[in-house]
């Protein structure tokens, strides 16, 4: 819970799941600014959760998957998403 609970975590995950995305396909695709995008990358490595794939073209390119560590949240944010989409519009206190 603390890891999926931080700030745009889950989103990260989220992006990677459809597939390897460069840092600024992910960057475009949310309203985070690129120090956390990169901050959040680091860490969702050294959990093993994000591979970083560095090819040695002109220029660099580095693109970011989830590992199979990763891939296994797969379930885990398609529930949070549709427990949100359920509830997430809900007024306080009704049920």
């Amino acid at each position: 819970m603390t890891l999926i609970g931080k700030r745009w975590v889950g989103l990260v995950v989220s992006q990677l799941l459809t597939g390897k995305k460069r840092f600024s396909d992910i960057e475009n695709s949310l309203p985070i600014s690129g120090r956390l995008l990169s901050e959040r990358l680091k860490e969702l490595e050294e959990l093993e959760i994000v591979e970083r794939r560095v090819y040695p073209e002109v220029p660099v390119r580095i693109e970011y998957v989830l590992t199979k560590r990763g891939q296994e949240l797969e379930n885990v944010i398609h529930s949070i998403a549709a427990w949100a989409d359920k509830w997430g519009n809900s007024k306080k206190g009704t049920s």
